[in-house]
C-alpha cells in the first residue's frame, strides 16, 4: 500500500509540473513578439532619389540608371531619344544595416560615393515602432569641365558637394508606403549670384502596389532658401517598378537628367509642369556574395 501510495503520489507531481510547463508555454505563446517590418520599398531607389532600404549583409547590387533627353524637343532628337544621360553603380551590404555604395554619372562626369545605415526599424508587437529611418551621407566630385577648359582657375576642392539625408518611411499596409527626406546638399563653389553654397530640400515620395510584381512610385523635393535669379526647378519623378526576381526595372519620367543628390535635387533644369519630361529607366541586379546566416 505505501507502494502504490508513494506511484500515485508521484505520478500526481509529474501531471501537475506538466501542467504548469504547458500552462507556461502556452501564455508565452499567446504574448505577442517583436517583428521588423519588411520591403517597405523594392529598392533603394525611389524614382531618382533614395529609399529607407540597405543591402543585407553580403548582397552586391549593379545598378544601371538612364535617362533620355526631353521629350518636347521634338522629332528632330526623336523625343529625346537620340540623348542619353547615365549612372553605373555599386552598392553593397556590410551589415543587415549598413552599406556603402559608389557611382559614375554621366552628367558632368560625375564621380560618386555614399554611406547609408538604418538608425531605426519600423516594427510591430512589445515597443513598437512607427517608422525605419535610414541616414544617408554622399560625396560627389564634379570632373567637368577639365582644368584647362574652365572659364576660371579651378580646383579639385571647387569641384566636391555633399549630400546629409534622414530617409524617414512608414509601410501602412503591404500597398502603400510613404517616406519623408530632409536633405542637406553642401556645394563648395557656386555662382553666388544664383545659387547658395548650403541648400536645404523636403523630400516626399511614395510607392503604391497594384500586384504582387507591380508598383507606382513618385517623389517630389521642395527646396528652401532659393535665391530670387535661380534658374532651376524642384525635382519631381513619376515611376513603375516591375520586380522580376532578382532584377528590378524601374520605368521613370521625370524632369530631370541628374542622377547624383547634386544634380537632381539643386540643379533640375527642366520645369515637369511645362512639359520637359524626360523618359527613362532603372535596372538592378542583386547578386548574394556571402552564404545568409541562418
Amino acid at each position: 500500500m505505501r507502494f502504490i501510495f508513494i506511484l500515485f503520489f508521484s505520478m500526481g507531481c509529474t501531471i501537475a509540473l506538466c501542467q504548469d510547463d504547458l500552462l507556461s508555454e502556452l501564455e508565452q505563446a499567446d504574448k505577442p513578439s517583436k517583428e521588423f517590418v519588411i520591403a517597405t520599398f523594392k529598392g533603394t531607389r525611389l524614382v531618382n532619389g533614395q529609399s529607407v532600404e540597405v543591402k543585407s549583409n553580403g548582397q552586391l547590387e549593379f545598378i544601371f540608371a538612364h535617362r533620355f533627353g526631353r521629350i518636347n524637343d521634338g522629332i528632330y532628337e526623336l523625343f529625346g531619344l537620340d540623348q542619353a544621360f547615365v549612372r553605373i553603380g555599386l552598392e553593397y551590404g556590410l551589415t543587415d544595416r549598413l552599406g556603402f555604395g559608389v557611382g559614375r554619372n554621366s552628367v558632368d562626369k560625375t564621380m560618386d560615393a555614399f554611406l547609408r545605415y538604418k538608425v531605426l526599424r519600423q516594427s510591430t508587437g512589445p515597443k513598437a515602432f512607427p517608422v525605419t529611418v535610414t541616414a544617408f551621407g554622399n560625396m560627389a566630385i564634379r570632373t567637368s569641365p577639365r582644368k584647362e577648359d574652365a572659364a576660371f582657375d579651378i580646383t579639385l576642392e571647387d569641384r566636391v558637394s555633399y549630400t546629409g539625408q534622414l530617409l524617414i518611411a512608414r509601410k501602412f499596409t503591404r500597398s502603400l508606403s510613404l517616406q519623408l527626406m530632409p536633405t542637406i546638399v553642401h556645394k563648395n563653389t557656386v555662382d553666388r549670384r544664383i545659387e547658395n553654397n548650403d541648400q536645404v530640400a523636403l523630400g516626399v515620395g511614395g510607392r503604391v502596389k497594384v500586384s504582387r510584381s507591380v508598383a507606382l512610385t513618385s517623389e517630389y523635393y521642395y527646396r528652401f532658401n532659393v535665391p530670387t535669379k535661380n534658374p532651376y526647378y524642384n525635382s519631381f519623378g513619376l515611376g513603375v517598378d516591375i520586380e522580376t526576381g532578382g532584377h528590378v526595372f524601374q520605368l521613370v519620367i521625370s524632369n530631370t537628367r541628374g542622377l547624383t543628390e547634386r544634380a537632381f535635387i539643386t540643379e533640375t533644369t527642366g520645369d515637369f509642369f511645362s512639359g520637359d519630361l524626360h523618359l527613362g529607366f532603372n535596372v538592378t541586379r542583386t547578386f548574394q556574395l556571402k552564404k545568409k546566416s541562418k
